[in-house]
């Protein structure tokens, strides 16, 4: 019972940076904007969370400022891809070499200092349950947020209007501006929001998960990040599910280490990869999937017309 608990708590918190990241690129990507910028825009968080927190400033304005941080990075390629009309895989690509690059530097000052690091929530009652209360009741405040962003996501895209302008611009932005929706600004404030959310996920390594900075700490989570917008068929449910799909792969390969499985430990480490590329593969077959919640316009630029 004990590494059922160990594995299903363990896939809970590799999964939630993710979430963050992926629920974020999801809407981006249903306003028809593409940004390969994640791995990028997840460092600048991991980095500028451990900074604001090694500096003696409080945990939730450091991750508050990991947010931004994300934003921040994220409205680089805003300008590049959407005022400048550069090819957005282009300013994804560089946009990602540049988090990198500005996230070493940041954290070139601390090295691997180790900070406080976000503790569990204690909830009154509910921890104490036996078996649910270690299975449900014993995370960290941003696994609960990633959660409740979860649902206000789905709720915004699907039931509100505003989502659904999102997805109209995603769909078709030249009937979105003919009926008098700004196109542009929308979508950067779009892809401010991937930003933020990117940050979060890159806060919650640096803060909650592995609470130091560790240079190219993501480990490739923001092509993985890619990958389950994909795999969801860019709907919110299959992300949550996709994440802790990813999430569980990670756990199992460090459980096998510790359980001293026959299986060099390079093989280990590789499996959350491959099976991302497993996964992509077979979704790449069928075309008819792929189809079926694609926005229309995705990476394609757009111009007002005058």
């Amino acid at each position: 019972m004990d590494l059922f608990t160990a594995i299903f708590t363990g896939t809970i918190i590799a999964a939630t940076p993710l979430i963050f990241a992926a629920l974020g690129e999801l809407v981006v990507e249903k306003s028809g904007v593409l940004n390969l910028g994640i791995e990028g825009m997840m460092l600048v968080g991991a980095a500028v969370g451990v900074w604001v927190s090694y500096v003696g400033l409080p945990l939730p304005l450091a991750i508050l400022c990991a947010a931004v941080a994300g934003a921040l990075a994220s409205l680089v390629f805003g300008v590049l891809a959407l005022t400048f009309l550069t090819n957005q895989y282009a300013a994804g690509l560089a946009l990602a070499i540049f988090g990198t690059g500005v996230s070493a530097y940041i954290g070139k000052g601390f090295g691997s200092t180790p900070i406080d690091a976000l503790k569990p929530l204690v909830i009154p009652f509910l921890t104490d349950i036996p078996v649910l209360g270690p299975l449900l009741f014993n995370y960290d405040p941003l696994v609960y947020l990633s959660f409740i962003l979860f649902g206000l996501i789905s709720w915004f895209l699907y039931k509100t209007k505003a989502g659904l302008i999102v997805r109209t611009i995603g769909e078709s932005p030249d009937a979105a501006h003919a009926i008098g929706y700004p196109v542009i600004k929308i979508r950067y404030l779009v892809v401010l929001f991937g930003g933020a959310m990117a940050g979060l996920g890159g806060a919650y390594l640096s803060i909650a998960y592995t609470p130091l900075w560790v240079e190219n700490m993501t480990a490739g989570k923001g092509w993985i990040s890619l990958a389950l917008v994909v795999f969801a068929a860019w709907r919110p449910a299959r992300v949550l599910f996709g994440a802790w799909l990813f999430g569980g792969m990670t756990i199992l390969q460090l459980q096998g280490q510790a359980l001293g499985l026959a299986l060099p430990s390079e093989v280990l480490s590789s499996l959350p990869y491959i099976a991302t590329i497993v996964v992509l593969v077979i979704i790449s077959r069928n075309r008819q999937f792929l189809a079926l919640n694609f926005p229309t316009s995705l990476a394609k630029p757009f111009r007002p017309a005058r």
